[in-house]
């Protein structure tokens, strides 16, 4: 059962699925940390696996950059795979006061200037996206007991990269944490479609400061503390 952006057939998919927007980050989880996998999707180099994680069904699947590209990704994953579970393992750009570099941001809701949200519920309404709490409790925890520096709050989810509009100062001091392109997407595909949605976020520059940054190398492959984390997540009960 393909569709225009995958060649996978149903059930190429496990119940639960880490969404990198990176497909190298893609390629990356499933050669270093899943048994038995098998490429299923290559359509467009959205490249898309499955295998197991400690036992359990994992897939991994890439999304491509920004809100419209994860939407059809997440859209085809759970109308017509079943996929269930999907957590985002993402880089960001830090803002928040007490935020550093290689930082794991939980990201508890997202704001954005997108207007993905805009008459969600209507006009009247601004739907404030969240994610799952489950995922989030969970992932807490399991960082906490991994030693792991990891900060939760909101992230402001921009529409686009290049925008000198954007006072990143404001936003941290609306307690914003940091900036990346995906999460109010997928927090509000979480709602309205019913499946459990969390972003895991490593800190891969600061926006504000001296603009300390990973190299593009560093974001695709040594990230692993997150995608760890990500992972056990994602396998918890």
């Amino acid at each position: 059962m393909a569709t225009p952006h995958n060649t996978a057939e149903r059930g190429d998919y496990a119940p639960v699925c880490l969404l990198p927007g990176d497909p190298l980050r893609a390629r990356y989880i499933a050669e270093n940390y899943l048994d038995g996998v098998r490429q299923v999707n290559a359509v467009r180099n959205c490249l898309g696996y499955t295998g197991t994680y400690r036992g359990v069904p994992v897939s991994v699947q890439a999304s491509g950059m920004g809100i419209p590209s994860l939407s059809i990704y997440v859209n085809e994953l759970v109308r017509f795979y079943g996929v269930r579970r999907i957590i985002r393992p993402g880089s960001a750009g830090g803002v928040g006061r007490d935020v550093h570099i290689r930082d794991i941001v939980l990201a508890q809701g997202s704001s954005t200037d997108s207007n993905v949200a805009a008459g969600a519920l209507g006009s009247q309404i601004h739907y404030a996206p969240l994610a799952d709490f489950g995922l989030l409790d969970r992932a807490y925890h399991i960082a906490c007991d991994r030693g792991l520096q990891v900060k939760v709050g909101d992230v402001f989810a921009a529409d686009r990269f290049y925008n000198d509009d954007i006072d990143n100062g404001l936003l941290a001091d609306y307690g914003v944490l940091a900036v990346e392109m995906e999460s109010a997407g997928l927090y509000l595909l979480g709602a309205r479609l019913g499946f459990e949605a969390l972003s895991i976020l490593s800190v891969s520059d600061m926006i504000v400061g001296e603009g300390e940054a990973l190299t593009a190398e560093e974001r695709a492959s040594s990230l692993d503390d997150m995608i760890a984390l990500s992972l056990e997540t994602a396998i918890a009960e």
